[in-house]
């Protein structure tokens, strides 16, 4: 008799109220993050002949890579899909999952022309130079 427990309806709506949100949030703080579940970060460093960015890309190959410069801003994309398959006795098991991510930083003064992009490690580092700046502002005299 001891081992009957009466069923709590108070409880079970406690939980369907919104704590579960409350757990996923201290799950995603505490989970140490990975590139399939954020985007990639990025360091951007710049000295007066050009711009470097290093993106954290661990796991990914040259192919999934994408870097794009318009207008200044330079977009590096990755798109990475992955297939499982298994066959054992009686039973056959597939995954499949794709996804893709991206990041855009915009580089006013980027020489397009001059681009160097390396992978090594699963960091990817773009050496962007610098056009020389035209100079857009001036003194008007006055008639």
């Amino acid at each position: 008799m001891a081992g009957l427990i009466p069923f709590n309806r108070r409880g079970r709506e406690l939980m369907n109220s919104g704590f579960e949100d409350f757990y996923n949030v201290l799950d995603d703080f505490f989970t140490p993050r990975s590139i399939d579940r954020s985007t990639f970060k990025l360091d951007v460093q710049e000295d007066e002949k050009q711009y470097i960015i290093e993106a954290e890309m661990p796991g990914a190959k040259k192919e999934e890579i994408s870097l794009d410069l318009e207008d200044g801003r330079l977009t590096i994309s990755l798109k990475r899909e992955e297939n499982t398959e298994e066959t054992r006795k009686n039973y056959l098991h597939r995954e499949r999952r794709a996804f893709s991510m991206s990041r855009a930083i915009y580089l006013a003064d980027a020489k397009p022309d001059d681009i160097k992009a390396k992978l090594d490690n699963g960091v990817l580092t773009v050496s962007v130079l610098k056009q020389d700046k035209q100079v857009s502002a001036r003194r008007i005299e006055i008639e």
